[in-house]
């Protein structure tokens, strides 16, 4: 597998706070192994400039421009509906290729299988990594094994698709990390993956072994001897295209908590039906694994994008007033209330093996 020690990243006119997602990813929790971003169409700015984040790490127009700045690996910056690589991208790879970088992807078109990108990187003695493709030991159906499971288990979930899921749950576990807490994180897509190293991308993976898969890494962690392992959502239960990945990562964490993540300037998903009342989502959320064992939505993660300090500091007052839970956006203003939230719950519910119908206390 590649360790990236000094990465330039590809984003070709789509340089942007929406559009280019695994960059974005990237430029946030790796800015250290980010030399540059490759976009002709802003080129002589800085990352900073146009994400808001990431400092002054340039962007350039081409890749003969990146490969100035020394880099050893040239990542896909984008995440597109479909994950297929655009046909005007492949001169991009061949360059880099020609160039001595390893490449990274985290597109559902698999590069590493592409019979002239893989003789190219075999001439120049690179290699290729595919985020997403699937390691054989996570095709596999969920056995249940949280019902013997001693590590506490946290997932993200969201009110609607690209709303957070990731960005929050890392800056939790980056907190709990900080309070010297035995914390692992998993990756169940491509920039989670590349962040941490390993993981599996659910939406590249059988149905049927969406629920096994994670399972399975939360095992590893478990048997490395991590206390908290925090799962990255996927999807978005009431989003009518990717509801699948995100009920499998739910079924196969079985979490004993839940974040729930929400942006309160998106009113409608990409299919213009119009986003559920929260303490109606919060409830169904529950109700999923509750059937199972107990667990509870215990904090709201905000995507303030779009407002000011103060507007994000509103918004999450109206939430907390609405639905009794800590809200804030742990991207502006850290992590410690959502943090609190999870420790001091998981602190007070003991690990639960219960099997069958569950209902909290007053649940009618």
């Amino acid at each position: 597998m590649i360790y990236p020690r000094r990465m330039l990243i590809l984003a070709e006119g789509k340089f942007s706070p929406l559009r280019s997602k695994t960059a974005n990813g990237a430029v946030a929790f790796m800015p250290e192994r980010v030399v540059g971003v490759v976009d002709s169409t802003c080129s002589g700015t800085t990352a900073g400039a146009v994400l808001g984040y990431g400092g002054a790490i340039p962007v350039v127009a081409s890749i003969l421009d990146g490969l100035r700045l020394q880099p050893d690996s040239l990542l896909i910056g984008i995440a597109p509906p479909g994950g297929r690589l655009p046909n005007e991208w492949r001169g991009f790879v061949r360059e880099a290729l020609s160039g001595g970088l390893h490449v990274i992807s985290g597109l559902h078109t698999l590069l590493a299988d592409d019979a002239e990108f893989a003789g190219m990187a075999a001439d120049h003695g690179v290699e290729i990594w595919d985020l997403r493709r699937v390691p054989e030991e996570n095709r596999r159906v969920s056995r249940g094994n949280w019902r013997t499971r001693k590590s506490r288990t946290i997932l993200t979930v969201g009110t609607d698709c690209k709303i957070g899921k990731m960005t929050t749950i890392l800056r939790v576990f980056e907190e709990f990390r900080h309070r010297g807490l035995r914390s692992d994180f998993i990756g169940t897509g491509q920039t989670g993956i590349l962040i941490r190293g390993r993981g599996v991308s659910v939406d590249a993976v059988v149905g049927d072994y969406i629920a096994g898969s994670v399972e399975h890494e939360i095992d590893r962690s478990e048997a490395e001897g991590y206390e908290y392992v925090f799962v990255e959502g996927q999807g978005a239960l009431t989003h009518q295209g990717y509801s699948s990945v995100t009920l499998g990562l739910m079924h196969g964490t079985m979490p004993d908590a839940m974040i729930l993540v929400h942006q309160p300037t998106r009113l409608e998903d990409d299919y213009g039906f119009p986003l559920p009342d929260l303490r109606r989502l919060i409830a169904q959320h529950e109700e999923m694994v509750n059937f199972f064992r107990p667990t509870k939505v215990v904090a709201i993660g905000l995507n303030s994008v779009g407002l000011t300090d103060e507007q994000s500091r509103e918004a999450a007052q109206h939430i907390e007033e609405t639905t009794g839970l800590p809200a804030v956006d742990a991207f502006r203003f850290g992590a410690a209330r959502l943090a609190d939230a999870v420790f001091g719950f998981l602190k007070e519910a003991p690990p639960c093996k219960y099997v069958g119908q569950f209902r909290y206390p007053g649940m009618s």
